[in-house]
Protein backbone atom coordinates (compact mmCIF):
# COMPACT_ATOMS: atom_id res chain seq x y z
CA UNK A 1 0.00 0.00 0.00
CA UNK A 2 2.00 3.22 -1.31
CA UNK A 3 0.32 6.50 -0.61
CA UNK A 4 -0.06 8.41 -4.14
CA UNK A 5 -1.78 11.42 -3.29
CA UNK A 6 -3.93 13.25 -1.07
CA UNK A 7 -7.10 15.71 -1.51
CA UNK A 8 -8.37 17.88 1.13
CA UNK A 9 -12.14 18.43 1.23
CA UNK A 10 -14.83 19.94 3.10
CA UNK A 11 -17.51 18.14 4.71
CA UNK A 12 -20.73 20.71 5.89
CA UNK A 13 -22.72 19.99 9.02
CA UNK A 14 -26.10 22.24 9.19
CA UNK A 15 -27.38 22.68 12.57
CA UNK A 16 -30.86 23.96 12.67
CA UNK A 17 -32.51 25.36 16.24
CA UNK A 18 -35.79 27.06 16.20
CA UNK A 19 -33.73 30.10 16.49
CA UNK A 20 -31.15 29.96 13.56
CA UNK A 21 -29.42 27.58 11.05
CA UNK A 22 -25.37 27.21 11.66
CA UNK A 23 -23.04 25.24 8.77
CA UNK A 24 -20.32 24.24 10.07
CA UNK A 25 -17.03 23.08 8.30
CA UNK A 26 -15.66 20.10 8.49
CA UNK A 27 -12.21 19.69 7.14
CA UNK A 28 -11.20 16.24 5.95
CA UNK A 29 -8.93 14.53 3.24
CA UNK A 30 -9.26 11.82 0.47
CA UNK A 31 -6.12 9.15 0.32
CA UNK A 32 -5.32 7.99 -3.14
CA UNK A 33 -2.96 4.22 -2.59
CA UNK A 34 -2.28 2.47 -5.35
CA UNK A 35 -5.12 -0.35 -4.33
CA UNK A 36 -7.63 2.03 -2.80
CA UNK A 37 -9.18 5.49 -2.46
CA UNK A 38 -9.74 6.26 1.80
CA UNK A 39 -11.65 9.26 3.08
CA UNK A 40 -12.68 9.66 6.80
CA UNK A 41 -15.73 7.09 6.47
CA UNK A 42 -15.65 4.98 3.60
CA UNK A 43 -12.82 2.75 1.57
CA UNK A 44 -13.20 2.29 -2.14
CA UNK A 45 -10.98 -0.75 -3.42
CA UNK A 46 -9.11 0.64 -6.85
CA UNK A 47 -11.03 -1.83 -9.01
CA UNK A 48 -14.32 -0.52 -7.59
CA UNK A 49 -13.23 3.01 -8.82
CA UNK A 50 -14.56 3.48 -12.08
CA UNK A 51 -13.05 7.33 -12.74
CA UNK A 52 -12.91 10.49 -10.69
CA UNK A 53 -14.03 14.11 -12.18
CA UNK A 54 -13.57 17.53 -11.17
CA UNK A 55 -16.31 20.34 -12.16
CA UNK A 56 -15.40 23.89 -10.46
CA UNK A 57 -18.47 25.92 -9.15
CA UNK A 58 -18.13 29.64 -8.45
CA UNK A 59 -15.42 31.40 -8.51
CA UNK A 60 -13.14 28.90 -6.18
CA UNK A 61 -13.16 25.69 -5.77
CA UNK A 62 -15.81 22.82 -7.02
CA UNK A 63 -17.30 19.39 -6.81
CA UNK A 64 -15.12 16.23 -7.16
CA UNK A 65 -17.13 12.93 -8.51
CA UNK A 66 -15.87 9.61 -7.31
CA UNK A 67 -17.54 7.04 -9.90
CA UNK A 68 -17.84 3.82 -8.53
CA UNK A 69 -19.05 0.53 -9.10
CA UNK A 70 -21.24 1.15 -5.64
CA UNK A 71 -22.65 4.40 -7.38
CA UNK A 72 -21.22 8.35 -7.23
CA UNK A 73 -20.04 10.12 -4.55
CA UNK A 74 -19.40 13.92 -4.24
CA UNK A 75 -16.70 15.82 -2.22
CA UNK A 76 -16.71 19.74 -1.93
CA UNK A 77 -12.83 21.07 -2.36
CA UNK A 78 -11.47 24.48 -2.18
CA UNK A 79 -8.59 23.33 -4.20
CA UNK A 80 -7.47 22.18 -7.46
CA UNK A 81 -7.65 18.13 -7.35
CA UNK A 82 -5.39 17.77 -10.95
CA UNK A 83 -2.83 16.07 -9.34
CA UNK A 84 -5.29 13.73 -7.09
CA UNK A 85 -7.03 12.75 -10.74
CA UNK A 86 -3.74 12.80 -12.78
CA UNK A 87 -2.67 10.29 -9.71
CA UNK A 88 -5.29 8.18 -10.15
CA UNK A 89 -5.04 8.18 -14.03
CA UNK A 90 -1.83 6.83 -13.62
CA UNK A 91 -2.54 3.69 -11.46
CA UNK A 92 -5.98 3.02 -13.47
CA UNK A 93 -4.24 2.33 -16.69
Amino acid sequence: MHLIAEQPYIKVERQVNSIEQKDIEHERTLYLYDDKVVTQHREFPIQDVLDITYRTVGGEGGLLYLHTSRGLYAYTVKSSPKLFIEGFKEIAK
